[in-house]
């Protein structure tokens, strides 16, 4: 993933674990490349389209140096990245009706080595998720790509954790039918 931010890395830790606002250029860019392929990867399974995952990024971070938020922790930094990420997503996503379409550039290289998992079940799972509406599908993002518990998402997208898991149930077996050929 390219950068998002060129600004040169003269922050230490100590940077981010003390309160501190935004505005500093060193501890901007500490957050920045701290954070940003978390930012960029919640985008990009969202969309699966890598120029609006790098887009939606800056965006966030653009966002996060405009507003200079207070932050007391690195976990409160991670928790607001993520929902802000997460509502971007969920508004572009409705805003632009956009499914997800992969270019030339995005398809993997052929290898020798076999791999891992199904690729066809791989495909048939993701276009399954791209079905599903824009907040159930963050919903599976955040909770099995992200591997957050319910009460966090439930925090990031502003509803009751029975909303979320009930979005979470629903998902799973809407895509457990699916793959057994119901529908």
């Amino acid at each position: 993933m390219a950068r998002l931010y060129t600004l040169p890395l003269t922050a230490t830790a100590d940077h981010l674990r003390a309160p501190f606002r935004v505005g500093s250029g060193a501890s901007f860019t500490a957050l920045v490349e701290q954070y940003q392929a978390m930012v960029f990867s919640i985008a990009f399974r969202f969309f699966r389209c890598r120029e609006t995952a790098e887009e939606l990024s800056q965006d966030v971070f653009l966002e996060l140096y405009r507003s200079q938020p207070v932050f007391d922790s690195p976990a409160h930094v991670a928790f607001w990245l993520r929902k802000t990420a997460s509502h971007r997503c969920i508004d572009l996503g409705r805003r632009r009706k956009l499914r997800p379409r992969l270019g030339l550039q995005q398809v993997p290289e052929p290898t020798v080595c076999a791999p891992e998992t199904d690729p066809l079940l791989q495909r048939a799972i993701t276009g399954m998720l791209d079905d599903l509406a824009e907040t159930p599908r963050l919903v599976m993002i955040l909770r099995y790509q992200e591997d957050l518990d319910p009460a966090e998402i439930a925090a990031i997208l502003d509803m009751p954790v029975a909303t979320v898991k009930s979005h979470l149930q629903r998902s799973v077996a809407a895509l457990r039918s699916k793959l057994r050929g119901e529908r």
